[in-house]
């Protein structure tokens, strides 16, 4: 180490969980119920539990329980709303393993799902599915499952580090994964924690854009530490825009969404003339039609005139009666009351907004990647949803990716010797982190994170066409040389500028990815809109492109055939 090396807490332990969302924690509970001698340490970025996008769920949980559905059914409408794209063994391990995880979550860690009359479990309808399969808890579905999971980590007792963030995995001197560094929020001191295996759950990067609908923490953060460290990524430029996130003018609640099961229950969607514009897009499922096609609708509306003042289009529920509404849909009445507007008994108004990334690491169905010992569950892994992801299968995939994640973790955790660090990846890492504390006469974050959120959502957003990806590209590229430059002033501990900085410059590494993938997809296909190119491409079959990044330089693509390996899309009618 240089003298110019920050000193560091070294923590050792057998498997190293960083997220502590639905995935993250579903992972320690799992690695713990198979090896309750392993050593487990949670790395959150916030609260435990109680952070992340997880417990933001409101809508609930696809799960194939009725005599009447099929694991089948659920399949074929998963990968009818990824547009066949998706990795179908990912996609089947979902389905088949749904049903599993809610007897799981209900049985050992304690849920309260809405039941019937009849005692099972009430199911209602969400866009895209050909069955009523959702399980839920009111409008308040995250907070259920995310509060008992938490309840079972105080069981488990594994090791908590809050309030901590990751910065870089690093490698043994021969080339092996040995841990990774973190960073504490609240003091400033570095850590190198060492273990035998890394999980990485730590959410999507949607807060790259200007309406986003994340929580704030969730920027990117293992996407772009796996792309660090040379792995590679597909689907990148599908990121999902839900087509309900609140307008609340310059209130940090903008994009918060108002869920799927709205629409799924009867709302309708209108545009500032009154019309019920889904008409003109899908005249057969109308508000139930996929997440993309109606995010496109109501995007098309508003930028052809027919939007509101501030940018927006109107959903309505009001009809089905302000004390039905109120019983069913608690939380999302509350919140519209707190902005002015009340969704039991008048219009509220809406815009899409950026929600959910399909895209990420490359994964096996155990959660493994090319670099042995290194898992990813959640959404910093690809292929499950292919082009887009229907409402509900997000936690879904989060809890049951989790729990194969932990399952796997305990395997691994017997077979894999502890490493040491290599000191020169160890020192590079702090050596990055610190950069923006050192420098003297740079700028401060803020004003490039705003620049990114309105280039992202311009230039890369619902709908998208080359010479503005190009635009972007080249914007974004002068934005990651600028940000090489920040500086922020000291102290380390509690500095939210410097978190800003290394916030962004993650969020700089996936929106690069993101805009070259859209470049390379010269078609429309799911989540992924390109108005030069409004139809999809079948000719020769379907590819999903590759992204991977050596060190700063701009991200490299290759493309590989979709692998039909249960149903093709002729077999499906498509």
């Amino acid at each position: 180490m240089t003298a110019d090396t920050p000193d560091y807490e070294e923590v050792v332990t057998d498997v190293a969980i960083v997220g502590s969302g639905g995935a993250g924690l579903m992972c320690a509970l799992h690695c713990h119920e198979a090896d309750p001698g392993l050593d487990i340490t949670v790395i959150s970025k916030g609260a435990v539990g109680r952070s992340g996008c997880t417990r933001m769920v409101q809508g609930g949980f696809n799960a194939v329980l009725d005599p009447a559905d099929s694991v089948d059914a659920h399949f074929r409408d998963t990968l009818a709303g990824g547009k066949y794209l998706n990795h179908q063994d990912l996609a089947w391990t979902l389905v088949n393993d749904a049903p599993k995880v809610i007897r799981e979550l209900e049985t050992r860690v304690g849920c309260f799902f809405d039941r019937r009359p009849d005692g099972r479990i009430k199911q209602k309808a969400f866009a895209g599915q050909s069955f009523d399969r959702t399980v839920h808890r009111g409008d308040l579905t995250g907070i259920e499952i995310m509060s008992r999971l938490r309840d079972q980590m105080l069981r488990i007792a594994a090791r908590e580090l809050e309030d901590v963030r990751a910065l870089d995995l690093v490698f043994d001197a021969g080339g092996r994964l040995a841990g990774l560094t973190c960073l504490e929020v609240q003091t400033g001191r570095f850590l190198l924690v060492r273990a035998r295996v890394v999980v990485v759950a730590t959410g999507g990067a949607a807060t790259m854009y200007r309406i986003a609908a994340p929580a704030r923490e969730k920027t990117g953060d293992g996407v772009a530490m796996c792309l660090r460290a040379g792995l590679p990524v597909r689907d990148m430029e599908m990121l999902q825009f839900h087509p309900t996130g609140l307008l609340t003018g310059r209130s940090r609640m903008t994009g918060a969404v108002l869920e799927e099961g709205l629409r799924g229950a009867g709302a309708h969607l209108y545009n500032a003339r009154g019309e019920r514009f889904m008409e003109r897009y899908d005249p057969e499922r109308m508000e139930r039609s996929t997440r993309d096609v109606v995010a496109r609708a109501s995007y098309t509306e508003i930028i052809e005139g027919r939007g509101t003042e501030a940018g927006g289009v109107f959903i309505d529920i009001s009809h089905l009666g302000a004390d039905w509404v109120e019983r069913t849909f608690t939380g999302m009445v509350e919140r519209t009351r707190l902005f002015g507007g009340d969704l039991a008994r008048k219009p509220v108004e809406v815009s899409p907004t950026a929600h959910f990334h399909m895209g990420g690491v490359i994964i096996d169905t155990d959660c493994r990647t090319e670099v042995p010992g290194l898992l990813v569950a959640g959404e910093d892994a690809g292929g499950v949803h292919g082009a887009n992801r229907l409402g509900g299968n997000g936690v879904a995939e989060s809890t049951v990716y989790g729990a194969r994640a932990g399952d796997t973790a305990a395997r691994l955790a017997r077979e894999h010797a502890l490493g040491d660090a290599d000191p020169e990846t160890v020192e590079a890492s702090f050596s990055r982190a610190t950069a923006p504390l050192r420098a003297g006469d740079g700028e401060l974050p803020y004003p490039l994170t705003a620049e990114l959120k309105d280039l992202m959502w311009e230039n890369c957003g619902v709908v998208r066409r080359r010479d503005r990806l190009e635009d972007a590209r080249e914007r974004l590229a002068k934005l990651a040389d600028r940000a090489d430059r920040l500086s922020v002033p000291g102290p380390a501990a509690f500095n939210p500028a410097w978190q800003e900085s290394l916030d962004l410059v993650n969020q700089l590494t996936v929106a690069r990815v993101i805009v070259e993938s859209a470049l390379a997809r010269e078609e429309t296909r799911g989540a992924h809109a390109r108005s030069d190119f409004p139809d999809p491409q079948d000719d020769g079959g379907l590819r999903y492109i590759v992204a991977s990044q050596a060190g700063g330089d701009a991200p490299g693509l290759t493309t590989r055939p979709v692998e039909y390996g249960r149903l093709h899309p002729r077999e499906a009618g498509r």
